[in-house]
Parts: C-alpha cells; structure tokens; sequence
C-alpha cells in the first residue's frame, strides 16, 4: 500500500467513526513515580486507536466513539510502535517530561507509554521518542477514562513513513522493523530467537550468516539491500 492510500484509508476510517481526526518516548527509570494497583478491570468496555498520521487518538466506548484528542508521536528515528497493543499500567508523577499521567503499554522491545508533556507546542507533530504524548489535560482525562487492560490500536506500517526507504538498523536498536527483520530471517532459517524486536548479538549474528550466504556484505547491519533480499521492499 503506497502512503496516498494509507493516507486516504486512515481518513476513512476515521470518517466511519464520526471524528475529524499520542505521543510516545522511552521511559526512564523514575524513582519518585507513583504506580496505581495493575488489576484489570472492564478492559473491554473501551478501546483506542491512535492515527499517527495524523496525529490523533480516538476513545471508543462499546464500538462507539466517544472522544478524540490531538496528540504527538514518535520522530521517524524513534517511531511509535504499530500494531494492537494493551494497557497495562498506570502512575502519576513520573517527571515533568512526561506529564502528570502515564498509561503503559505492554511492547516487547521497551518501555512506551501515553503520557503528557512539558511541551505541548510539540503537539500534533513526529517529535517523541516513539511515546504518545497528549496536552496535560487532556491525558488526565484519559486515566480516568480507561481502565488497565484496554486495546489500543496504533495504525500503520512497521517500516515507517512510505515516502522515505527504511531506517538503517544494527545491534542496540529496537522496533517493529527489527521484530519483522527478525520473523524474516526466522523464516529464511538464520534466527533462532524470540522476535521481540530487540537487535541483540544473536540478530547480529544470524543477519551476518545470512549476508555471506547472499553475497553481501557480512557486517550486521540492515541497509536498504537487505530490506529488498528479504522481500521487505521493492
């Protein structure tokens, strides 16, 4: 799918919802963060879904929407992960940087949450490290709202922006491009590991088995070629 037709799918989408249209970064190790008893409640009683496109997070409430916030999102260096996800914590206090709220969700490769922020003129553009960040008011009202256990939806392609080639990748980084990098070399028979999304040396290792085998450069690294061998990309 090209990026005018995701594009015009997520429009749609958000058309058939009745709306017009949050930003995420790698959370720090807080001390003085207050976490919130984690027992689930009526976790399917809500559901989100986060556009980041265009910068929008949408509330349903028994499939109907019921609030729609403007949001930030994740830097293409540092994306919001894509894919259905779950609430699984929620703390207040966890540093000005990130608000008076925080709702965790449960991603493989870190820690990423929703959250508010300490520079709401970042709303409504890519400038997270990959957390959705609301305006500090509106965040509040989301913790009250939804219960721990709730899907959230975050639309869009693992790979990032379509109109750009992939992100180069190499051990250290994280992300659904490593997590779909390493369900390719699995398949392929060079990975043995969990497909957590985490570039560790065992990634490394299988990615430079497979780039001997294939005749390219065996130095652990994801550049474009390899997105191309692996049929991630034409």
């Amino acid at each position: 799918m090209n990026l005018h037709a995701y594009v015009l799918l997520c429009r749609l989408l958000l058309l058939s919802i009745s709306i017009p249209f949050v930003m995420v970064a790698l959370v720090p190790d807080m001390v003085e963060a207050k976490p919130l008893n984690t027992v689930e409640s009526k976790r399917d009683d809500y559901s989100i879904i986060i556009f980041p496109h265009l910068h929008r997070l949408v509330v349903q409430q028994h499939n109907k929407t019921i609030k729609s916030y403007h949001i930030a999102v994740g830097d293409p260096a540092t994306p919001t992960p894509t894919g259905e996800f779950r609430i699984i914590f929620k703390g207040e206090n966890w540093g000005p940087s990130f608000g008076p709220r925080w709702l965790g969700l449960n991603v493989t490769w870190g820690n990423y949450g929703i959250h508010g922020t300490n520079k709401p003129y970042s709303i409504g553009r890519h400038a997270s490290h990959g957390c959705i960040r609301m305006r500090n008011k509106d965040v509040i009202e989301l913790y009250e709202m939804i219960p721990i256990g709730t899907k959230v939806t975050i639309m869009g392609h693992a790979l990032g922006d379509l109109r750009h080639n992939p992100r180069d990748l190499a051990e250290g980084d994280v992300g659904g491009d490593v997590q779909l990098i390493q369900s390719r070399l699995q398949s392929a028979g060079y990975y043995t590991g969990r497909c957590d999304g985490k570039f560790r040396s065992s990634t490394t290792q299988a990615l430079k088995r497979y780039q001997r085998d294939h005749h390219l450069e065996p130095n652990g690294v994801v550049s474009f070629p390899i997105y191309v061998h692996l049929g991630l990309v034409e």
